[in-house]
Order: C-alpha cells, then sequence, then structure tokens
C-alpha cells in the first residue's frame, strides 16, 4: 500500500514516531510499516530546545538514514526551516521520505496562514507525490483556539494542495467530529489518553500520530533503569544486546547494498 492509503483505512494509521535509526528500527520490527519523525526527539537528543530550527540538517541525514528501511517515512520539518516558500520547497525536495509535517506556527507563534499555504502550495508544484500533512497549532498553541478560526486554516491549506491536516491538541469528541465532517481531507491528532485508536476512526479521525511520548518514555525508562540499580530494585526488563545488535548490523547491510527493491518509499 502507499502511505496516501494508509490514511484511507475503516482503523486509523498510527504513525510511531521515531528520533533515530535505532527508534525506527524497533518501529519496524514491531510491525509498523509507516514511521514518522519527532522535531522534539530530534532537537533534544542533539541538545537543542524544539522549535527553533535546530533540526533541518539533523532531519535531512535521518530521513537519509531512514530511506533504506522497508517503511514509509514522514518527516517533521517543523516550520519548513524558512520563510520563503520556495526555499521550504526545496528543502523537501531533498528529502527521501514518502511524506512530511509542516507546521503553521514559528517561536511558538502562529504565523499568517496565507503564508503557510504559499509553503504548501510551493512544495506541491516541487513534488506532487509528496504527503504534505499541514499542521493547525490553534490549540496546541492556545492561540485562535476556535473551531472557526481552525477550520478556516485548514481550508486554506487545502485549497493549497495539503493531503492531510493535523490538529495536535484537538480532544474533545465533539470537536473532533465536527473537524472530520468538515475537513475534506484525512484528519491527523496526536494519541488521546482516553480515546482508542477505533473511538478515534468512529469520530472520522485517519491518522493518530505518537509526537514525542515514545522519546519521552524512553528517557524516563532509562532514568528508572539507572535508579533501579541505585536504589537496589529489580531491574526492568529491556531489550538484548545481541538483539539489538543484530538488528545494527541488518541495518548497516541494507545500507552498504542498497535499498531492497520490494521497500515502500
Amino acid at each position: 500500500m502507499t502511505f496516501r492509503d494508509l490514511h484511507n483505512r475503516p482503523r486509523p494509521l498510527l504513525l510511531p514516531n521515531a528520533w533515530d535509526v535505532p527508534s525506527a528500527l524497533a518501529f519496524v520490527e514491531a510491525g509498523f510499516t509507516a514511521v514518522g519523525t519527532t522535531s522534539f526527539g530530534v532537537a533534544s537528543s542533539i541538545g537543542k530546545p524544539d522549535g527553533g530550527r535546530s533540526t533541518r540538517e539533523a532531519n535531512l541525514a535521518l530521513a537519509n538514514d531512514l530511506s533504506y528501511l522497508p517503511c514509509h517515512v514522514s518527516v517533521d520539518i517543523e516550520d519548513g526551516y524558512d520563510e520563503d516558500p520556495e526555499r521550504v520547497a526545496d528543502y523537501a525536495a531533498e528529502l527521501p521520505a514518502a511524506g512530511i509535517n509542516i507546521e503553521d506556527s514559528s517561536s511558538e507563534r502562529l504565523i499568517d496562514p496565507d503564508a503557510h499555504a504559499a509553503k504548501v502550495a510551493a512544495i506541491k508544484r516541487r513534488c506532487p507525490d509528496l504527503f504534505v500533512n499541514a499542521r493547525v497549532d490553534t490549540y496546541w498553541l492556545n492561540q485562535e483556539a476556535t473551531t472557526s478560526a481552525t477550520l478556516d486554516r485548514a481550508a486554506r491549506y487545502v485549497d493549497a494542495g495539503a493531503d492531510g491536516i493535523f490538529v495536535p491538541g484537538a480532544t474533545d469528541p465533539d470537536l473532533l467530529r465536527e473537524l472530520t465532517s468538515r475537513i475534506s481531507v484525512p484528519l491527523n491528532v496526536l494519541v488521546h489518553p482516553t480515546l482508542s485508536l477505533t473511538e478515534l476512526g468512529e469520530l472520522g479521525v485517519r491518522r493518530v500520530s505518537t509526537g514525542s511520548l515514545p522519546y519521552r518514555a524512553a528517557i524516563q525508562a532509562a532514568t528508572d533503569a539507572a535508579l533501579a540499580v541505585r536504589d537496589g530494585r529489580a531491574l526492568p526488563s529491556a531489550a538484548s544486546y545481541p538483539d539489538l545488535q543484530a538488528r545494527l548490523v541488518r541495518y548497516r547491510d541494507d545500507v552498504e547494498n542498497g535499498r531492497p527493491a520490494s521497500s515502500p518509499r
């Protein structure tokens, strides 16, 4: 199935978000056929705060590294790392990916929706087959956090060619039902603490992202493991060294031999 096809099934696409090669390998090993990246995880892993355009080169390198995996890859490119739509499109064209996520905020502030729509349109002109997931940050930043403002922004991005709309922070079932009924492309939300994938699907949601949750859980698990040793408690379960090493050896061999022809792009 194409990456686009995965957004048109009865159950929403669950997109786990990786921050490096080992995390993406683990998701693929667990059976996921599509993997996203998390800008927070990527930025944090290089010692930078999220949202400051610090992930531009790291994301490009990660996308190239992940292009050898037998899965579809979607890259979170923050706001496109530039105000100029053509330069944003230039960057998107460099990514060996099936999709991207691009947000309509910079430095924790919403940008003009027409400026964001221009970025979406430029990317689609340059890369018509790239799945562009346009993120609406009204609820995420609690700025213009109304249904009407969110729908207005979403409509502009769809008109510009967006293939999907991502509204992080939208959690109320009635709101989600209204968004999915009035947005003509697949709606993406973050994982919900009380709504299952099935329930989100019944509300019309077509894609659910884990965001930075796996990265934050990994940091917490690493801390808990060290504390267990220090405090004399039972050690937590963990993947074995031989299994992880074997996974990396297989990945190295794939890189040296080129992408398997059967792998999705």
